[in-house]
């Protein structure tokens, strides 16, 4: 099993700041705090861009925002909308819940349309869009298809969960997604990640991405300096 240093492993999360309830006060202090750590991104709520953009100016940790969280139900139009405002205000990349109903119902062409609406809006300026499956909604079948809507829409990333549904990341989700779009997309892990461990799993299991939020400074800090 391959043994990830502090820097390398840093450089592959994703440290959200969520929470309904985070102030102002907060987000600044989470990005101080994955601008410390040299993590990839901060994830932040749409209204939080321009904060975590001006707190994390100058350094290699990028703004990441969320769009249609936590349920992925708002429109496409909506979603787009949501989607350049980020933009606009600071955001390098974009993590989007897809509609996870209309995915359970069969609609494929909606959810693709659904998330080509975000990519559109990206795309021109650089912009990575990771799509948000839920999985702990979703059948294996379903995991199947929504990664492969996700990489016909064009997007970046899958990604397994919000962290507000009723489960996380697991081995067994995480493997079906790389199985199926690992070789053209990368998938990110997220939701239940605290440990340096939990973490390791992930990434050898072939993620590129970790999102992890209480416990980010633990799985950093947990790591070894040098391989």
């Amino acid at each position: 099993m391959k043994k990830w240093t502090r820097d390398q492993i840093a450089a592959t999360i994703d440290h959200a700041v969520l929470s309904p309830d985070a102030t102002d006060l907060d987000v600044i202090e989470q990005c101080k705090l994955g601008r410390e750590l040299g993590v990839a991104s901060v994830c932040v709520r749409p209204t939080d861009v321009p904060l975590a953009a001006a707190a994390l100016k100058g350094s290699t940790t990028v703004v990441s925002a969320v769009v249609a969280f936590p349920h992925g139900a708002a429109q496409p139009e909506t979603k787009a909308k949501e989607a350049r405002l980020c933009i606009a205000d600071g955001a390098r990349e974009l993590d989007m819940v897809l509609n996870i109903g209309k995915l359970r119902s069969g609609e494929d062409d909606w959810v693709r349309h659904d998330i080509e609406a975000v990519v559109e809006e990206a795309r021109p300026h650089g912009v990575l869009v990771k799509v948000i499956l839920e999985v702990c909604f979703l059948t294996d079948e379903e995991i199947v298809r929504g990664c492969r809507l996700a990489q016909a829409a064009g997007a970046d990333f899958v990604k397994s969960s919000t962290g507000f549904g009723t489960g996380g990341a697991t081995p067994e989700a995480i493997a079906l997604m790389v199985a199926t779009v690992g070789g053209t997309m990368r998938v990110k892990a997220s939701g239940g990640i605290r440990t340096y461990a939990d973490a390791v799993r992930y990434l050898n299991l072939g993620c590129a991405r970790i999102g992890a939020s209480s416990g980010t400074r633990t799985i950093c800090e947990s790591a070894p300096e040098h391989g």
